[in-house]
This record gives C-alpha cells, structure tokens and sequence, in this order.
C-alpha cells in the first residue's frame, strides 16, 4: 500500500471498525464489526491468561495522595493526568485522577491483602479503559486518551528469583498471544531512560507496520520492591519475620487490534485472521428465479452444519448482486467464502474463495469429513498469513556497523536496524540524536569482540533502533 496512514484511517471507517468522530479528542466509539474483533482477541489473551491467573475489577478512580505516593512512577505519568475535581458542584477535598495505570490504584489493596507466605504467589489480571492526556498527535488505536482495550497483569512473590521467573513466564505467554494472532515481534529491554516508570527493568514487543515503523505491542516490567517499600506490602516469612514482596506487572493495548489489522491488510482492504474474525466463513447463495428457494435452503442448512462444528458463519440472503457481496466481505476481511448456485448443489460441490491468497478453489460438500477439511483450510490460513507476517518483517530488520550504514539503513529502508552498543547511556542519546531514532531496546547481552558503532568503546549487547510511533 503506498500510504499506510490513510489506508489505516480508511479501512477503520469503512470496515466500521470504530468510529472517531466521538466529540472529545483522541476517543473513539467502538462499532459492531470492531468490538467482535476486540472481544475475540480478548477471548485468546483470557483463555491464555486464566490458566495461572484470576480476572478482578478496580475502580477507574485513584486518590491524588496514594497517586502521589510512588515519585518517579507519578513523574512519568504526570503531563498525562485526567484529574476530577468536583462532585457535582461541590470541590472535592482530595482530588481523583482517572487511572493512566492502576499500580497506585491496585497495591494499597495488595497491602491488606497479603498476610504471610502462604498467600503467595498473587497472580491477577484485569482488563478496563485507562486515561492519558496524549499531548503528541493522536492515532486512532494506536496514540489515543481513552486506551479502551487496556489488559494489565500484575503479581506479587516472595523471592526475587520468583519475580524474575514470572517475567520469563509473562513474556512466553504474550508470545503464544502474537503467535496465535499471526503477528510478529522482536523482545527487547528497554534502555534505563525509556523503562516503565519505577521498575527495575522494562521488556518490551515490538512490531512492524507496512510504513516501516514500529509499533510496541507488549511490555513486561519488573518492579523489583520499589511498590512493595512505598505501599508496605509485606509477608511474614516462617521464621516470623516480615518482608518486602517482589512484584511484577504486565500490558497490552488497543494497539493489538491496530497490529491485526495493519500488517495483515492490504489494498483489498481487511485481512483478518480467523481466531478473530467476526465470522469466519461467509455463505454467498448464488440465485436465479428458478429454483431460488431450494438453494437458499440448502445454504441454511450448510450454515446451520457448520455453526455446530463451531464455526462461526454467516448466510448473506441479501437481495444484491453477488459481485457487491463479493468486494464487502473481501474488504471487511473474512477468512474463507463460500459461493453455492444450484449446479454447486447438482454437482455436490461448493466454491470457496480464500481472501488470504484472494484464490478459488472447488471443494465436494458430499464429504463426512466435510467440516473438518473446511476446519483445515482455516487452519492453513493462519499459518499462511503468519508466515507471509514473519516473512515482511525479516526483510525489514539489517545489521549495521558504522552511523552511516544505520542512518542509510533507516532512511532507504525504514525498519528496525541491529548494532552493537556500549550500553552507555550518554551513547545512546548521543546515537537517537545522530541517526533521529529511537532505541528500542538490548536484544542480546554480553556480546564481546566487537566495538560501539557510535564511540568506539568496546560494545556490550546488541541493541535495535528505528523509527516509532
């Protein structure tokens, strides 16, 4: 596509994704077909989280004083406070913010919650809408004031060797998530200066859009004591003594539908993964006057056949020509079409159209095996559109070795680019300036033999740069 941002813009409007003529800026309303795709994604990331984890529900208001507990998290949040004043009329004594996130909301709680060793490990989850005042542009679902999609984790340990495992156990189960979803990623650490505001270390997914620049998808933090030493969450050992917990927390946003419907777009419009498509297969009659009634039963019947398998489907009896239902569903994404005319029926076959390859084929529908092999295609779309997702977002991604390679690099190419780094910080702002990037993150520790691309000093980790939103 040769301008992503309106082709992004576009396809939200006419795919009736959301709609963002909301009157207050950077929000959005979510419409049927969008929140089908939302809810479906959400369905994945429950079903993975719910294993080990319990789903709560905090409040949206957190008072200023309990806030204000936690400096540094508050300095990073603090341009992007909504606050409420009034009650009514009437001035509020302590002003209330909406959550930009709810660590200062949710630890007061942790705090009389957690008694002695036994009560650990907490592991809980909640999905809700967080506030914060965007003061760059605004992109619908991707840089907004309402995140409306907003699945935060957080957990509570005794040990730090617990804490540290829950960080690797977090990052595997986003990863089965974008995997699922067909989208790719890199995992980094984020730089000290670009870490989640009072952890102790930030992991962070990155993707790419058709633009060539990346998207964060997912973050992983590791606060270490620093909320347990302000909010007093202690436990009390075996031995009878009373300790600080670890904790950790955990994100993604509305930012994983823009990712969905980014990379695996095209100028056709939607491409959508079956796991989330609204339907998964769309029944197209194909009818003459002759005959009509006994097609359209048919097609019924099919339709009923493969909601029973679990499939979700649906039978267009729409009186339009079928060339406008055709270009509807391709634009609106839907994995798998099925064309039945009365000759498909004569002849026992059906005409299925993959918007993956945008390729027919003819299938028997005679088969006992029939909602298994339709089953199979889906399964082969995904695969399909994983591998044709990983397969854009390597030829993005090129090693440099010198500021100019790496600035050529991002320039002619767009993408992420690899280089060995000392690790300094200094450096690395020294290096955004030089090339007008961003760093994303370390990918790779404790490399040696090798000199930083920008001061020359010996190089410490292997690091990515590129263009973000």
């Amino acid at each position: 596509m040769t301008d992503f941002s309106e082709w992004f813009h576009n396809i939200l409007e006419e795919a009736e994704i959301i709609d963002i003529r909301y009157p207050v800026k950077g929000m959005h309303v979510w419409q049927p077909q969008g929140f089908k795709i939302r809810k479906y994604t959400l369905d994945i990331l429950r079903k993975l989280l719910d294993k080990t984890h319990e789903e709560v529900l905090f409040p949206l208001l957190i008072p200023e004083d309990e806030l204000a507990k936690e400096a540094i998290h508050v300095k990073g949040f603090e341009e992007e406070v909504y606050w409420v004043t009034h009650g009514g009329l009437t001035e509020l004594n302590k002003k209330l913010a909406l959550r930009p996130t709810s660590e200062t909301g949710m630890y007061p709680m942790f705090a009389l919650w957690v008694r002695n060793h036994s009560d650990l490990p907490f592991r809980f989850y909640q999905i809700v809408n967080t506030f914060r005042y965007e003061t760059k542009h605004t992109r619908p679902l991707i840089r907004v004031r309402e995140i409306t999609t907003f699945k935060e984790a957080h957990t509570v340990h005794a040990t730090h060797e617990e804490c540290e495992e829950q960080v690797e156990k977090a990052v595997q189960i986003y990863s089965e998530f974008f995997d699922t979803l067909g989208i790719p990623y890199t995992i980094t650490k984020r730089p000290q200066w670009d870490k989640f505001p009072g952890a102790e270390y930030t992991m962070a997914f990155d993707t790419i859009l058709p633009d060539g620049k990346t998207l964060q998808i997912g973050t992983v933090h590791n606060l270490g004591q620093t909320f347990a030493r302000t909010f007093d969450i202690t436990y009390e050992t075996t031995e009878g003594e009373h300790e600080y917990v670890y904790q950790t927390c955990y994100g993604v946003s509305d930012r994983v539908i823009a990712s969905i419907i980014g990379i695996h777009g095209d100028e056709k419009g939607l491409c959508l993964p079956p796991a989330v498509a609204p339907y998964q297969i769309v029944i197209v009659p194909i009818l003459f006057k002759k005959g009509a009634e006994e097609v359209l039963e048919f097609c019924r019947n099919m339709a009923d056949n493969l909601r029973n398998a679990g499939l979700r489907v649906h039978l267009d009896k729409r009186d339009l020509r079928a060339g406008k239902k055709f270009y509807e569903y391709e634009m609106r994404g839907v994995p798998l079409r099925m064309e039945i005319g009365p000759r498909d029926i004569e002849n026992k076959n059906a005409v299925i159209f993959r918007r993956d390859k945008l390729e027919k084929e003819t299938i028997s529908i005679e088969s006992d095996t029939f909602n298994e092999e339709i089953k199979s295609i889906l399964d082969d779309i995904s695969k399909n559109m994983k591998d044709k997702a990983w397969g854009s977002f390597n030829r993005f991604i090129r090693f440099a070795d010198t500021i100019e390679e790496a600035k050529k690099g991002i320039e002619e190419n767009k993408g992420i680019v690899s280089f060995n780094w000392c690790g300094d910080e200094a450096c690395g702002k020294e290096l955004e300036e030089k090339v007008h990037v961003d760093i994303l993150g370390i990918q790779e520790e404790n490399i040696s033999g090798c000199n930083c691309i920008n001061c020359e000093k010996p190089a410490k980790c292997k690091t990515l740069i590129a263009k973000t939103y």
